[in-house]
């Protein structure tokens, strides 16, 4: 948004009242709504929705709130708003399209959606859907949104064969990866004071998200196979919904003083986090699904310019092998985990450093802002003419 602003547009949100992660309503945002109707210029106008709470029952109940609250009040929100293209970023639920599909119909204008979770392929492979016909309904229910939107992009290319089962229209899916912010590339940064100094160690730093997709089981079995070697600190910042059993199975397996639980801090706050590490550790499930998935978080970690050490498949340890920026594993082997972290641990300062020098190159190649800022200025306006042609053609006809 901020980008967009700078470069001249007129930017207009629709969205929700804050309340991710802890899945209820900021009071900050309680205390005074109007406060948060501006972010750096772009105009944030929300509408009923329920809060995620905690539970599957209650995370349905937010996916579909939302629906229903854009879809009734959002064409009032939104009355004296022109739109030029409309842009839907989906990092989940995929039902975030259907409101935007109708302001396309009623505004006359193209839609662009920007898919970063696959449905319905991610609730199989997390197991929250098993039955065959919900999948099928699901998968009916994405079709139905692809093929009323102008473009699809996938944040990899992995993406593309899954997205391209549900068009029609293959032409419009389009590759367009996250990129990393510039915050993480701040040297100069003061280390985290909630982190205690421990002369000699060698810092694991995990940071993020906490839940299924991450595969924490595996990482505590990487951390009970280096419980003797007393240098070895796991730092985790990040909440989620497995953070509660992330503690107590820290507790049930002895690990507290090698693992170290900080909870959830403002993005901002991460380059000081990332300047105790001196591995970052991503990780996922082994499954299709997330094979195809580049982690958000592998662009921020290239671009802190620090060596990676990833638990993961695919497209993910893929990144990581073309930055030459680190070492890969198997997602769900905790013991090959742990034999990458050792032998990152036992290199020279030297030859980490060279890693993350490779991977921040690498990262500002691939992941630039600036450049992907551009390549998606280009597909708006790439689905705006395509649009007005479409359109020029219905009339003709």
């Amino acid at each position: 948004m901020q980008e967009w602003v700078q470069r001249g547009h007129q930017v207009t949100v629709l969205t929700g009242a804050p309340n991710y992660p802890a899945g209820k309503v900021f009071d900050i945002y309680r205390n005074d709504p109007a406060a948060f109707s501006n972010y750096e210029g772009a105009r944030v106008l929300r509408v009923p929705m329920l809060p995620r709470g905690t539970g599957s029952a209650r995370l349905l109940l937010n996916y579909l709130s939302f629906v229903v609250g854009a879809t009734f009040w959002g064409p009032w929100r939104l009355r004296n708003t022109e739109a030029d293209v409309i842009f839907v970023f989906e990092p989940s639920p995929v039902t975030v399209g259907l409101p935007a599909v109708l302001f396309g119909k009623l505004k006359r204008a193209p839609v662009v959606f920007w898919a970063l979770d696959l449905w319905p392929e991610t609730l199989a492979a997390l197991g929250a859907v098993r039955s065959p016909r919900v999948l099928g309904w699901i998968a009916h229910l994405v079709r139905f949104i692809y093929d009323r939107c102008t473009l699809v992009l996938g944040q990899s290319r992995g993406f593309l064969h899954s997205i391209a089962k549900h068009c029609v229209d293959k032409e419009k899916i389009r590759y367009f990866p996250s990129w990393a912010e510039d915050v993480f590339i701040d040297t100069d940064m003061q280390p985290a004071p909630e982190v205690p100094v421990m002369a000699d160690g060698f810092n694991i730093v995990f940071a993020g998200n906490i839940g299924e997709a991450q595969d924490m089981p595996a990482v505590l079995d990487a951390a009970e196979h280096l419980q003797d070697k007393p240098a070895i600190r796991w730092i985790i910042v990040g909440d989620g919904r497995k953070f509660e059993w992330l503690q107590a199975e820290v507790v049930k397996r002895g690990l507290q003083d090698k693992v170290l639980l900080l909870g959830r801090f403002p993005v901002e706050r991460m380059p000081s986090f990332y300047a105790h590490a001196h591995a970052l550790l991503v990780s996922l499930k082994r499954d299709p699904v997330f094979s195809m998935t580049i982690p958000g978080k592998v662009q921020s970690y290239l671009m802190a310019g620090i060596p990676l050490v990833g638990m993961l498949d695919g497209e993910g340890a893929t990144v990581i092998k073309a930055a030459n920026a680190g070492l890969t594993c198997a997602a769900g082997d905790g013991v090959g985990l742990a034999q990458a972290i050792l032998e990152i641990a036992t290199m020279s300062p030297n030859e980490r450093c060279q890693l993350g020098k490779n991977g921040r190159h690498y990262a500002q190649k691939e992941f630039g802002r600036a450049e992907l800022m551009n390549r998606l200025e280009a597909l708006l306006r790439e689905a705006i003419t395509s649009a007005g042609a479409e359109n020029l053609i219905r009339q003709l006809k």
